[in-house]
């Protein structure tokens, strides 16, 4: 049974369709192209489990299947592997009105759909997401972009894509770490905004380290709805969308030190949302026992709850290259309890630096 929810952006609104065998129902793409030609961008370790299955039956509707095979990894979300997207486009003439497919997961996500967004200045892209971490977060949304050595997202664009098809067979050969890094941006929505979901999570944990698939179309499907509701209120992160954010500062910072990939972006989320944790503690905003309960799902996820030791400084240094600083003072999402996320520059500096010490 495929669900489906809006994402509600009144002429730009599109759906996430969520379910098994999605990727090989062509009749699910075809009403979105504008012309019969399409240009799926995927990764080495994608391409030889999906793209098949994506590409013939489009071929079989009489489509035009451009293919290209980037690297895998986040150290290629960069200028050089945008490029190559560009290159091929170019060689190939593709024009204003051939669509891009992303078939992976966030990082051809990222890349592709800012490829979407200035090639010709804009072409439509839709987005196929074969992670979990992808299904529930990075392909919802339209943000979009690239790694720089000093600082991550830091080059990108707001663009939104035509529809986003979530096909749950497909974290059936996603490696239990990605699977781990995943379950972090699930847990997300829970602490920032949704107190039934995280007790169900809380409930629910094992069936999803098991991939129950009535229990991860459920998680995938209310990440989403979540998702959905912030970017129709906050497309382009003004206010409550900053709220997504929760551990990304943090974990922005542990990914961008350690080096593009050695931390996945969920495991570096996970350590950066127990540190603001930390820092909610200290501030009295959040009890004792809401933090071991937060301790405990990420453990239960196998997630690190430990962030690296790379003294205050850096991690200082690292975060006043974020996105969200404001008026030269980093704001952070912290918590008042499960459920309860505030975005907020009110902080001090002595327990600021003494949580990242």
């Amino acid at each position: 049974m495929m669900q489906t929810l809006t994402v509600a952006l009144g002429e730009r609104s599109y759906p996430i369709h969520i379910g098994s065998g999605l990727i090989s129902q062509a009749e699910l793409i075809l009403p979105y192209l504008k012309r019969k030609q399409v240009a799926i961008v995927t990764n080495t370790t994608v391409a030889p489990l999906y793209l098949a299955k994506l590409a013939e039956p489009l071929r079989q509707n009489g489509v035009d299947v451009i293919e290209m095979i980037l690297p895998d990894g986040e150290a290629y979300k960069n200028s050089e592997t945008l490029n190559l997207i560009y290159d091929a486009l170019l060689k190939q003439r593709a024009e204003r009105s051939t669509t891009l497919i992303a078939l992976g997961g966030g990082v051809i996500g990222d890349l592709t759909g800012f490829a979407a967004a200035t090639y010709q200045r804009g072409v439509p892209f839709i987005q196929i997401p074969t992670t979990l971490l992808s299904q529930v977060d990075s392909s919802v949304g339209g943000k979009t972009g690239i790694n720089h050595p000093l600082g991550k997202n830091m080059i990108g664009a707001f663009y939104q894509p035509q529809l986003v098809l979530a096909d749950t067979d497909t974290l059936k050969t996603l490696p239990p770490r990605e699977l781990s890094a995943g379950l972090a941006e699930v847990i997300k929505y829970g602490l920032i905004r949704d107190t039934d979901f995280f007790d169900w999570l809380e409930t629910n944990m094992p069936k999803l380290m098991a991939l129950d698939e009535a229990a991860v179309t459920y998680a995938i499907y209310r990440s989403c709805q979540n998702k959905a509701e912030v970017v129709a209120a906050d497309e382009r992160e003004g206010g409550e969308r900053a709220l997504l954010n929760l551990g990304h500062t943090f974990g922005h910072a542990i990914e961008t030190a350690m080096g593009y990939g050695v931390w996945l972006h969920g495991e570096a989320v996970a350590a950066g949302t127990m540190q603001a944790a930390a820092l909610s503690q200290r501030m009295g905003w959040l009890s004792d026992k809401d933090f071991v309960r937060m301790e405990v799902i990420f453990k239960t996820a196998n997630l690190p709850i430990q962030a690296p030791k790379l003294g205050a400084d850096q991690y200082l240094n690292l975060m006043q290259s974020d996105k969200k600083v404001q008026d030269g003072k980093i704001r952070f999402v912290l918590q008042k309890g499960i459920g309860k996320a505030v975005i907020t520059s009110e902080y001090d500096l002595t327990q600021l630096k003494a949580v990242l010490s």
